[in-house]
């Protein structure tokens, strides 16, 4: 039943559209990180919203009944990803400053909003190993990017424990990674 409603075209489409505007909206809000950041760097900046494009990608795809797999692994790793660390990063800014904006509620919200989605999805990715790997590469590298270079999301009250964030991240893309194996690709392989 539930998956009924996941594969109705007119929730898809509904799904497409808000994912398509929140993709948008989340481009925008990164573009005062974007202006400061150095050009070799710009694709790996704005997480949250490359984490929802993935997912927009495949939705649409998925309204004509295709099948994007790498898209589908990058969608599921970093839709849980992103979604999760922005809930983390938020109540964390909330226990440091002692309060949260209004659009720190609202980001709380829209990013368990992807994690959930790219979960709720799972049944219909067609992801093997090698995309998961792919993902993986992307995922990590990421890490890296932001962490060993310098270019993670601007939390102003967090800089001081960007140590810690970085190394809980990087165990957040392991675990991640693990849960798409599990989702998927163990899956796939106890059916056949």
């Amino acid at each position: 039943m539930f998956n009924y409603i996941l594969a109705d075209k007119k929730f898809i489409l509904l799904l497409f559209l808000v994912n398509l505007f929140g993709t948008i909206y989340g481009y925008i809000w990164y573009i005062p990180q974007l202006s400061i950041t150095p050009d070799k760097y710009l694709l790996f900046v704005p997480d949250s919203p490359t984490a929802s494009l993935f997912f927009t990608i495949f939705l649409l795809f998925f309204l004509f009944n295709k099948n994007v797999p790498y898209i589908e692994a990058l969608g599921l790793v970093t839709l849980v990803k992103y979604g999760t660390w922005a809930v983390v990063m938020n109540v964390l800014t909330l226990i440091v400053e002692g309060s949260l904006s209004p659009a720190g509620y609202m980001l709380m919200l829209s990013h368990a909003g992807m994690a959930i989605q790219g979960i709720l999805y799972a049944p219909f990715y067609k992801i093997k190993m090698r995309h998961l790997v792919i993902a993986g590469i992307w995922t990590l590298h990421n890490d890296v990017i932001d962490y060993v270079f310098g270019m993670m999301p601007i939390y102003s009250s967090l800089t001081q424990y960007m140590k810690e964030i970085g190394y809980f991240t990087f165990w957040l893309s392991i675990a991640c990674l693990f849960l798409a194996y599990w989702l998927t690709v163990r899956k796939t392989r106890i059916l056949s």
